[in-house]
Formats: structure tokens, C-alpha cells, sequence
């Protein structure tokens, strides 16, 4: 049931309309007495799932029981992060997600379901899979709270993704991520209808029906000042708040270009991104606008990681972004690939398939690091002051010697692509 529906390519809800929006949702649910918010981590900060949880928490007081940032496979929030997210949410009400061990399988998608769906692409089942505070909590409503905007697993963030994924297991993750990378990216992101989706979805319809799970879908765009704006807000208790949040986020998010770029440059904020598990938004986020020989620069002060866990990291390290072909056959012979698929898809996703250049500009990693992982390295402090991101306007700059750029300040908020490319 769709429960609030608000949101237009040119809307701009206001912290005062989320809050109006947002309670009269709430409002219809009656009396509830342990809550449970489901909001993205710190990597999602630009989402507003931080404010909405506090509304969430204004709304609903003690009853307000427990808040679990879907984490996935992310570090654990810190203190501060919560502090500057969920202002007003006291820290007692956090809990840190275990993917390895704090989950419940609650069923199996089988094997012959997700073989068709992928075309093939992969053949084992699925393990649908959540936090232990999800299937055995005892709340009386869950509410997930997350942005839709174009993901390179999935097609469209968001919606089950949120739980079966930001609070899933390691099989459930790897396996998820893997489907994606498998079937290929490139035929997903921007669509909310993927083989990924349909999984989770026959996982959402078989498995977790009986849990009180309501979707609180934001879309995020720029306005014309360059600043974020709430483009939408999706409040429903199924698909059809994600399938208007999708819709518009396909419009607010993708920006369709005539030709493919030539020279792309793009600022990482060290205070969201300091490993390339993160930062790679800059590769799979424009692989599909940039140009065959094409040049990726990647402004990175924070980035001092590869991996998020210290096993993918090491993983990272050792089989380093060789592309699609090399990484499908590491994973067939080595026992650890196999393990960690998520890991292997990772590498898919942050490869530029030798179609491009892709050059990192750390502010903590050395050269030996970065090329041992089969990227190109520069020099931080010389590229900054070359393409000075305070000085560059999102989309197309012409520096002062002429030479002609495209310029994006955030990766996480969009998906670039020129027409030919998209269409195919």
C-alpha cells in the first residue's frame, strides 16, 4: 500500500515537508510500541535518511526501540558519524550489523529461478538472509529508510536491497553482488527491473511478507545553485513507493549525454570516501559516458583503503581491477575469490574493462599501491592544483589553457552515460 507520495523533477521538500510527509504516513499505522529504523550508514549521508530517522524518533519517542544503520559489509558507524547524521537520536539506540554472524536465513531462492532471471549468468541459489533484530525482534514496525538513485549492483538502490543486503550475510551479499557483475552492469543501473531485483523481490514476496516492513524512499538531486535538494519522498509498504521513487530518480539522476566524454575528472569528499570499495562510484558511475581511450582522474584526499573489511582489502590487493574476463577466471580457481564474490565483483565494477584510463590521486596511499592494483597513479597535490575542485562547476569547465573537461563533484548522486551506449 502506498502510504505518502510527493515528489517532481523540479520539487524541493523542505525539512518541513519531510516532517508533514513523513507523520502523516506514520499516522496511519496506528498505535505501534517497539520501532525499529532501518536507515543507511555514513556513506549515505547525502540521502536525508539521517533526518528522517530523527523524525522518525521525534514521532515516535521511547517507542522508538532500536536503530540499525545497514551496514552491509561497511565499517561500523563511529560515534561522530552518528552524532552529525541522526541529530537528536541517542547513541544508546544504535546497533552495529554483523554480516558474518548476527543474520537469519529466512529461505532459499532457488537456484533454477535465479539461473533464469540472470540469463544464465550464474547458476546456484540464493540465500535470503537478514539481521537477527529483523527476523526476531519482536517490533511491531520496521521502517527502512534509504535514498533510490542509480547502483551498479542492482540497477536502483533501494527498497528489499535495504534489508536483504545492507543487513544481510556474507553468502546473501557475495552472492547478490556477484549475480549483478555477472550479468553485467551495464545492462542495470538506472533500471529499477534487474535480475537482482527479481530475486530480492521473490525473497521479499516468500519469505519476510509476515514482518511489518514499511519503505521510506528518498530521491536526491542538485538545484540550479549546485546545492542537494529532496526531489521526492515514497512512503509504502511494497513496491509501488519504489517504482515512483525509481521513476523520478531516472530523470533526477541520469544525465544522458550526446557524446562520450573525452577527459573526466572527479573530487571524492574525504569525509565519505576513503576506500576504493566506495570511491569506484567515480569508475561504474561514468564508465558508460566515457570515451574508448578515454582518461578517468579521480581526486581522492581521504582514500587510504582499498577494501572496507581487511579481507577484501587484502583480496583487492592481491588480484588488483584486471577486468572481467580475468576476474571470472580467478574466481572459478581460487577458493577465496569463491568465498568473498563480492570481492570479485567489486573488481569487476571498478574496471574500466582497458576501455580507459583510470588515474587516482590518494591522499594516503602510495604509488606501489595503486598501481600494484592496476590503476594509474598521480601526484594529489599537483592534480589538485591543476583541477582545483572548488573552482569547478559540475559538468563541462575549460580551464584557463583551454583544455576542456567534465567535471563531477559527487558520484554517489548520479549515473552518466552518452545516448548510444545506454541504449544498447
Amino acid at each position: 500500500m502506498l502510504y505518502f507520495a510527493r515528489g517532481s523533477v523540479t520539487g524541493k521538500l523542505s525539512s518541513a515537508d519531510l516532517r508533514a510527509g513523513l507523520f502523516a504516513a506514520l499516522e496511519k499505522f496506528g498505535e505501534r510500541r517497539r520501532v525499529l529504523v532501518v536507515p543507511p550508514d555514513f556513506t549515505r549521508f547525502h540521502s536525508h535518511a539521517g533526518i528522517l530517522t530523527s523524525l522518525a524518533h521525534e514521532f515516535y519517542g521511547e517507542k522508538l526501540m532500536d536503530v540499525l544503520p545497514a551496514l552491509g559489509t561497511h565499517s561500523p558507524m563511529t560515534s561522530g558519524q552518528i552524532a552529525e547524521m541522526f541529530p537528536g537520536v541517542p547513541e544508546k539506540l544504535f546497533r552495529v550489523h554483523n554480516w558474518r554472524t548476527g543474520i537469519t536465513t529466512v529461505g532459499e531462492v532457488p537456484a533454477g529461478f535465479v539461473r533464469e532471471v540472470s540469463g544464465g549468468a550464474v547458476d546456484f541459489s540464493w540465500p535470503a538472509q537478514v539481521a537477527n533484530l529483523i527476523a526476531t525482534g519482536g517490533h511491531d514496525l520496521i521502517l527502512s529508510i534509504g535514498q533510490v538513485v542509480p547502483h551498479e549492483v542492482i540497477g536502483m538502490a533501494n527498497y528489499n536491497k535495504n534489508i536483504f543486503v545492507g543487513t544481510g550475510g556474507q553468502e546473501g551479499i557475495n552472492k547478490s553482488h556477484y549475480v549483478g557483475a555477472a550479468y553485467g552492469m551495464e545492462r542495470m543501473m538506472g533500471r529499477a527491473d534487474t535480475p537482482v531485483r527479481r530475486i530480492l523481490n521473490y525473497a521479499s514476496e516468500h519469505f519476510t511478507k509476515h514482518l511489518p516492513i514499511v519503505y521510506v524512499h528518498t530521491v536526491v538531486g542538485r538545484g540550479e545553485d549546485g546545492k542537494l535538494v529532496v526531489r521526492g519522498l515514497f512512503v509504502s509498504d511494497d513496491a509501488s513507493g519504489f517504482e515512483q521513487a525509481a521513476a523520478l530518480s531516472l530523470e533526477v539522476n541520469f544525465e544522458m549525454l550526446a557524446e562520450p566524454l573525452k577527459k573526466v575528472v572527479v573530487y571524492l569528499d574525504p569525509a565519505e570516501f576513503k576506500s576504493t570499495w566506495l570511491g569506484n562510484k567515480a569508475v561504474y558511475r561514468t564508465r558508460m559516458a566515457m570515451a574508448d581511450g578515454g582518461e578517468l582522474i579521480i581526486l581522492a584526499p581521504g582514500l587510504k583503503e582499498f577494501g572496507e573489511d581487511h579481507e577484501i582489502d587484502r583480496l583487492i590487493r592481491k588480484y588488483g581491477y584486471r577486468g572481467t574476463p580475468a576476474t571470472l577466471a580467478a574466481a572459478k580457481v581460487n577458493a577465496e575469490l569463491q568465498n568473498n564474490l563480492s570481492a570479485a565483483a567489486h573488481l569487476i565494477h571498478g574496471s574500466s574493462e582497458n576501455r580507459f584510463s583510470i588515474t587516482y590521486c590518494p591522499g594516503h596511499l602510495t604509488r606501489a599501491e595503486i598501481e600494484g592494483v592496476n590503476f594509474k597513479y598521480a601526484d594529489l597535490k599537483t592534480m589538485t592544483q591543476r583541477y582545483d575542485h572548488q573552482q569547478l562547476s559540475d559538468g563541462w569547465n575549460t580551464l584557463a589553457d583551454g583544455e576542456k573537461i567534465f567535471y563531477i563533484s559527487n558520484p554517489a548522486l548520479g549515473l552518466w552515460a552518452c545516448r548510444s551506449r545506454f541504449e544498447n
